[in-house]
């Protein structure tokens, strides 16, 4: 007997959680409550932008194959653009650059 009370006791506690399941309302959220602008939101005939439908998508082709090669290929010194990528690098003066390269400094290219 003991077994049919906690059965029914889950049973009535866990029930509550599919009220809203079970209720089938239209909106939202059962807070929304703007059925005038709902309405006009599904009447509207075409509601996407009239460009959204166009695939011809202007483009510079060797623009972009240019930026591609760019990407496929390492840059020297580990994308850093600088004189002084590494502390064994020649700085343009002709000098060793030692503590003043990028790879000594904090946040600095490796």
């Amino acid at each position: 007997m003991r077994r049919v009370w906690i059965c029914f006791g889950l049973t009535l506690a866990l029930s509550g959680c599919a009220a809203d399941y079970l209720n089938n309302y239209d909106t939202t959220t059962l807070a929304s409550g703007d059925a005038n602008h709902t309405n006009q939101l599904l009447q509207t005939v075409d509601p996407f932008n009239p460009n959204s439908n166009n695939t011809h998508i202007e483009g510079d082709g060797a623009r972009s194959v240019a930026v591609i090669q760019r990407y496929k290929t390492p840059s020297p010194g580990g994308g850093y653009a600088g004189n002084c990528p590494t502390d064994n690098s020649v700085a343009a003066d002709g000098s060793h650059c030692g503590g003043r390269s990028a790879e000594s400094r904090p946040g600095g290219a490796m």
